[in-house]
This record gives structure tokens, sequence and C-alpha cells, in this order.
């Protein structure tokens, strides 16, 4: 079921990130760089997913209208008029749209509430203009058919249904309404290894499900995670998957895609598969840690050579305080070499990693909250200069 909304305000900038209605994935794109219990914040969950639906076998949720003979023929006689394959519906029919939430390129995500139960969900609707080329409306398709895919995983924001008007395509989709990870990190004023380990494990365990079900994420970064309540056990969810495309066997990626932070070095090179998203989730971990990216310059292309020289700094504060067992998570997921990097299973098997295993609760230094409230900062200020980019 959806999460239901709260009063407090949360920036459009922010809410437009974090739902995804700012990028798309493709070459018309912006040339622009279980049933296990569910994971919590405070318990993330590390057994393997339930065995995956084949993505043909996936059925969208959205409810069906009911159509004349002459609705279903004028449907048949141009499938091609529609973006998703099937006719225009009014999204009004079945949901009351409400305040705007964020504002991104592409198109608004706004609130709404379900007529038939007044459950609160988020709608993101993209405007159809904007989908230029053939490359945009088959990246459209496939991130629905992602989430349709994926909906209903731990730690995966749930998916209710696609929609598509003559201006529009509305994604509905559970309104996660606790904030973005940093900013309740932030918010809470403590921090340990312990509360650490504890969000690295339900990010990696978003990486798991996803390569264990045949889709690699491609774009894995703190503002594409939400938490579905302000409550301290609310449910940490990954929300965009604009960027993430069904793996393959045996293909090997060239396209750039990422977030400049986070990118891993083989993608730079253009030669790459699912072990780039061990790299991104890695990144984040070294930013729990120590308030701070890895690989840190003041320019996009500083960021990449950083990344592709590899060189970790464990000398300066915290570091030395962090545990051994900690720092020896981090060099394993942001191994140079792929094929010798660590792989989410046994992420989530590592002692510091493991529930209840060797990360410490004793305190973080609060110097690393003030750095990673900066980071926060400037991450928001400088969102032309280190954007989401594409490129094939």
């Amino acid at each position: 079921m959806g999460c239901h909304g709260s009063k407090e305000k949360k920036s459009n900038a922010e809410f437009s990130s974090a739902y995804g209605s700012g990028t798309r994935s493709g070459s018309g794109s912006q040339n622009t760089v279980q049933p296990p219990p569910t994971t919590t914040v405070a318990q993330a969950q590390t057994s393997p997913p339930p065995k995956p639906q084949r993505p043909s076998e996936v059925v969208a949720s959205a409810p069906k209208p009911n159509l004349s003979p002459t609705q279903n023929a004028r449907a048949v006689q141009k499938p091609d008029t529609t973006i998703l394959g099937k006719p225009f519906e009014d999204i009004k029919k079945y949901y009351t749209l409400g305040k705007e939430l964020g504002r991104g390129q592409f198109g608004v995500t706004y609130l709404c509430k379900e007529n038939a139960t007044g459950i609160t969900y988020a709608c993101k609707s993209i405007l159809k203009r904007k989908l230029v080329s053939k490359a945009d409306r088959e990246d459209m398709k496939r991130e629905i058919h992602i989430m349709q895919h994926l909906s209903g995983q731990n730690n995966i924001v749930e998916f209710k249904g696609a929609y598509e008007d003559r201006m529009s395509v509305h994604l509905v989709m559970e309104l996660c309404a606790g904030g973005e990870l940093f900013d309740r990190i932030i918010a809470q004023g403590h921090y340990s290894e312990r509360a650490a380990a504890s969000l690295c494990r339900a990010i990696v365990n978003v990486v798991h499900i996803c390569h264990f079900m045949g889709v690699l994420h491609r774009d894995l970064k703190p503002e594409n995670f939400l938490l579905s309540s302000k409550d301290d056990d609310a449910t940490l969810k990954a929300t965009d998957f604009g960027l993430s495309v069904f793996i393959e066997e045996g293909k090997v990626y060239h396209d750039m895609v990422g977030s400049a932070y986070y990118v891993a070095p083989e993608v730079l090179r253009r030669s790459y598969g699912k072990e780039i998203d061990i790299w991104s989730a890695g990144v984040i971990l070294y930013i729990l840690l120590s308030g701070v990216p890895p690989f840190w310059a003041e320019t996009e292309k500083g960021i990449f050579n950083a990344i592709l020289e590899g060189e970790l700094d464990f000398a300066s504060e915290p570091w030395p305080s962090i545990s051994d067992s900690a720092k020896d998570l981090v060099r394993k997921m942001l191994t140079q070499d792929p094929k010798k990097r660590i792989t989410s299973a046994q992420v989530l098997e590592h002692p510091w990693m493991r529930e209840g295993g060797e990360a410490s609760d004793k305190p973080i230094d609060s110097a690393v909250l003030s750095r990673m409230k900066q980071f926060r900062a400037m991450n928001k200020l400088k969102k032309l200069a280190l954007k989401v980019w594409h490129q094939t």
C-alpha cells in the first residue's frame, strides 16, 4: 500500500530528483552525463529475494476502463498513437491530483489520492511533447516495465500503474514522505557505524534484488533513495529507475551513464557490466562513514580523473577512528578491477555489514554530519555542473 503523506514541506528539487522526473535515459535525452519482512532503517533485510517473474509475466496494475466496440476498434486501428500501446485513459477517473511536489525537465510530480480508497500516492506526469524521439519513448516504456517488474520487492518503491492521455504519461507510485537519506541522518544529529551499516545494507539489498531479477540500475546515489515515512523505523526505498536496463547475458555495456561522484571507472572506460552498481554503493558507504565522497574535485573532469586513479584516502579524519572491518569492506566495494570487486551477496555477508555483526554502536565524530551537510548543500548548488549524464 502507498505511504501516507506528511504536512512537512519538501523542496520541489528534492522530490523531482528522487522520483526521477527530471531525467530520461536514452540517446534522445538531455546530453548530460521479497515476502521477507520489510527492511527498515533500523534493521535491513539481507535474505535473498524471492524467485523473480519474467518481465513478460508482469501485468500492469492500472485499472482497465470499459471500452465500447468503437473505442476498441479505434485502438486496434491506430496502436501507434499511444506510447504505452493501450487506449488513452483519464487518470482523474481513478485519482484526484493534489499539490505539486516537484518539477523537472520532463514533467511534474504531484500528490494524488486514489478515489476508491483515499490512499495517497505520488504521480509523476511526463509531458509527451518532451519525449521527442523514438528512443525517448522506448526509454519511458522500459522504465515502466522495470518498475512493474521490481514492484513489491523489499526497499523498492511500489509501482501502482501507468496511464496515458493525449498530453501526458502519468506514473502512479508509492508516496515516500520521509525525505531523502542524508537529510534524515543530518536531522537526527547522532550517528554510528552500526547505523551506517544498516543503511548501506538496505542499499545493497536493492542491488542484490535488481541483479537477481535481471536489472542493472546504473544510477545509484543517495538522492534516489527516500524514506517511506517520518517514523524512526521507516523503510529506505529506491525510487528512480530512469537509467536502468534489463541485463542481457554476456553483453558488455558501452554507453556512459550515471552521476559524477558515483560513476564506476569502467563506465568512464566505456566497457562495463553489473559490477558498477556495487561501486556506486561503495561510494555511498564511504560518504556515510566520512561525510565526503572518496573522489573529489571542483570539476566533473577532475572527479573522473580521480575515479580513474582510484586512490582512497583513509588517513584523514575520521578514518583513523573508523574500524578496520568497515575500511576493508569499502576497499572491496571500490576495487578498480570489476572482476575482483565484491558481489552484492558477498557484501551482505561481510562481517561488518551483517546484521548483528562487527559494526560498532559508538558515535561517529560529529564532524562527519557537518561535512555531510556541506556536501548535501553543495550538491544542490552544483546541479548544473555535476549533473546526471548519458552519452552513447
